[in-house]
C-alpha cells in the first residue's frame, strides 16, 4: 500500500504551508497548489512533495492541477481547500453619490477564490478520490475547507470575506449526507486570528498577543477533523464545523428548526432530497455531455487544420 496523498490549496504560506509540513510528518505525500512556490526555507523534500502553480479561481487551472496531482501517485486521499483572500471592494464606506457617475462593477474575486473555487475543488477531489487504482483500491477521502471565525460571528470590516466564509459552512453541512453515502467526509475549520500574511500591514502587529491563535491549535484541529490521531479518532469527521480560537477547538452544532420539524416530520427532508437530487444530477450530466461534445468538435477542427 502506497502512502496517502493530500492536496493542499494556498499551500505555500501560512496555514497551508504549516499543514503541508505537518502532513509530511504523518507520512503523507503532499501536492501543493498555489500561485507562488513555497519558500526555499521550508526545506520541503522533493521526493514526497509536488508543487503545481495553480489559480484556484480558474476552472481550467484547478482542473488541470487535480489531474496532475492524481497522476503523480495514482491516488488522492485528503483535500485541504485552504486558499483564501480578504475583501476587494467596499459598499457603504465608499459611497460618493453622483448622478453622473454610477457605480462600477465591483471586484468579486473574493467570492471566486473563497467560495466558488472551494466548490469546484470538492467536485474535482470527489472525482479523483473515487477512482480505483492499485495504489488505492477503495474510493473515498476527507475534505477540510478553511472557513473562518467570521462565518460564526460576522466581521463588519470584511463583508465579502464574511459572506464567503458563511457560505462554506452551509456548503459543508449540505454536502455531508451525500458525502457519507459515497465514503467521503467533509468538514470546515474556522480559525480565529492565526498569524499569517493574509491580514493587511499594521493589523497583526497591533493585535493583542493573547487574542492570537497559535498554529499548533490549528494543527490539532486538522488532526481531529482528518482522523489523524489514531485509534477511534482515526475516522475523519463528516459535517463538523470547528472554531479554532487561541487554545480551544470548539465544535459548532447547527440549530434544527424545532417547530417546523415537529409540524412536518422527517419525510419532508427526504422529499427535498429526492426531488432536487434527480434534477441536479440531470443538470450535471447534461453539462458533462455538452463538454464532451465541445471537446469532440474542437478535436475535429484541429484535425481539419492539420490536413491543410
Amino acid at each position: 500500500m502506497s502512502n496517502p496523498v493530500a492536496i493542499v490549496t494556498g499551500a505555500s504560506s501560512g496555514i497551508g504551508l504549516a499543514l503541508t509540513q505537518h502532513l509530511l510528518t504523518k507520512g503523507h505525500h503532499v501536492v501543493l497548489l498555489d500561485l507562488n512556490p513555497p519558500p526555499a526555507s521550508a526545506n520541503l523534500p522533493p521526493t514526497t512533495t509536488l508543487f503545481i502553480r495553480t489559480d484556484v479561481s480558474s476552472w481550467a487551472s484547478q482542473s488541470a492541477a487535480f489531474a496532475t496531482a492524481h497522476a503523480w501517485r495514482q491516488r488522492l486521499d485528503i483535500a485541504a481547500l485552504n486558499a483564501g483572500i480578504d475583501d476587494r471592494d467596499c459598499i457603504f464606506h465608499a459611497l460618493a453619490p453622483s448622478a453622473a457617475h454610477p457605480p462600477t462593477e465591483p471586484n468579486l474575486q473574493t467570492f471566486a477564490v473563497n467560495l466558488l473555487a472551494v466548490y469546484t475543488g470538492i467536485k474535482l477531489f470527489a472525482h479523483y478520490a473515487a477512482l480505483p487504482s492499485a495504489a488505492k483500491p477503495r474510493p473515498g477521502g476527507a475534505v477540510v475547507v478553511t472557513a473562518s471565525a467570521a462565518c460564526l460571528h460576522a466581521l463588519p470590516a470584511v463583508p465579502q470575506y464574511t459572506a464567503t466564509k458563511h457560505g462554506l459552512v452551509g456548503l459543508v453541512r449540505a454536502l455531508a449526507p451525500g458525502a457519507a453515502a459515497r465514503g467521503f467526509a467533509v468538514s470546515a475549520v474556522c480559525p480565529d486570528m492565526v498569524p499569517t500574511g493574509l491580514a493587511p500591514p499594521g493589523l497583526m502587529e497591533a493585535y493583542p498577543p493573547e487574542g492570537k491563535t497559535p498554529m499548533a491549535t490549528m494543527l490539532r484541529a486538522y488532526d481531529e477533523l482528518l482522523g489523524l490521531g489514531g485509534g477511534e479518532a482515526g475516522t475523519p469527521k463528516n459535517g463538523a464545523v470547528v472554531e479554532v480560537v487561541v487554545d480551544d477547538v470548539l465544535y459548532n452544532e447547527p440549530q434544527p428548526p424545532q417547530r417546523k420539524a415537529a409540524a412536518v416530520g422527517p419525510e419532508v427532508a427526504a422529499l427535498w432530497d429526492r426531488v432536487y437530487r434527480e434534477r441536479n444530477v440531470a443538470f450535471a450530466r447534461r453539462a458533462e455531455e455538452a463538454a464532451r461534445r465541445r471537446m469532440a468538435e474542437e478535436g475535429k477542427g484541429k484535425g481539419k487544420e492539420s490536413k491543410l
